[in-house]
């Protein structure tokens, strides 16, 4: 579209096809003749056609006037329906806003772009809900979440559904500061089967990952593990405990800055995956969902992670 054309040459051609009348039309604007004919030149000029013809004492709208009406009103109705929802979202409730988090948003970027989406003002009551990635897709696509924030799923996992990416993460291997293991020298991967390993349950998002990293670097079954999906258990187990916690980077990333806990020297860069939101393909996004993504991406950006 022709960025010169503004939302007033769309208001007043259409006003002056429906009245057939720059005068009528005038009047209905509240504008005075002059403007409104300016108005019309101006668009027309932009197109670089004929909109209306003069026929006796009136005007007609001419055939490339009647293909941009249907244009024009669609626009037009398209923003009066977007100034209305907004209306509606400010003097009323809005629709509740569910969303199925994984770790490595719950307890990252989340908080703050949910504390940012309050003050916007929608009225929709928030709700958060974590769990295990299988189970979440699944209250997704029977409609119980409206939206997942997290890692992309497996493709068999995906069916019905839409990924839409906000940047690439690794996997980590985290430790409390103080930890033996990073007073060691040289280090090697498979001294962690010398301390209990915090993995990721079987069917999590990142299991998969850590598997074959695990298998690629010649480490198979590992003696003494604890499977869990849970981010509170992993931090409150590593303060006591010399452990060793598989986890996606994000989850710790506040304890990693405040030095509370450190990462393993691993390169892990093969774990890398995309995190994002995970939707419904057939149902179109709510205005409380939108808003979200929209406040999400700008939070992320602010802070350069993004793809």
């Amino acid at each position: 579209m022709d960025s010169r054309i503004k939302f007033r040459h769309l208001h007043t051609f259409v006003e002056v096809a429906r009245q057939k009348s720059v005068g009528r039309a005038a009047d209905v604007l509240s504008l005075t003749q002059p403007a409104v004919t300016r108005t019309i030149r101006e668009l027309e000029d932009y197109l670089g056609v004929d909109l209306f013809e003069r026929e006796g004492r009136g005007i007609v709208i001419t055939r490339f006037g009647e293909v941009f009406l249907r244009h024009a009103g669609e626009s037009i109705a398209a923003v009066r329906r977007g100034v209305d929802s907004i209306s509606l979202a400010k003097t009323s409730s809005g629709p509740p806003l569910r969303i199925g988090a994984l770790p490595t948003a719950s307890a990252s970027f989340l908080p703050d772009a949910v504390a940012d989406f309050i003050k916007a003002g929608t009225g929709s009551v928030v709700t958060i809900v974590t769990g295990e990635n299988r189970w979440l897709l699944d209250a997704l696509r029977v409609g119980e979440l409206d939206l997942v924030v997290g890692r992309l799923a497996a493709a068999e996992f995906m069916a019905g559904l839409t990924f839409d990416p906000l940047y690439s993460e690794e996997v980590g291997f985290a430790v409390r500061a103080g930890h033996p293991l990073l007073q060691r020298r040289s280090f090697s991967l498979a001294e962690i089967a010398h301390h209990t390993v915090l993995m990721p349950i079987k069917g999590s998002v990142i299991r998969p990952f850590v598997d074959r990293f695990l298998l690629s670097h010649g480490i198979g079954e590992l003696r003494n593990t604890i499977e869990t999906v849970s981010d509170s258990f992993g931090r409150a187990f590593l303060q006591t405990q010399d452990a060793v916690w598989i986890i996606s980077k994000g989850v710790v990333k506040r304890e990693i800055e405040a030095g509370t806990m450190a990462f393993l020297d691993i390169d892990t860069s093969e774990t890398r995956g995309a995190v994002g939101f995970t939707m419904r393909a057939d149902v179109a996004p709510t205005l409380p969902v939108s808003i979200m993504i929209t406040t999400i991406r700008a939070h992320l950006a602010g802070s350069g992670q993004q793809f």
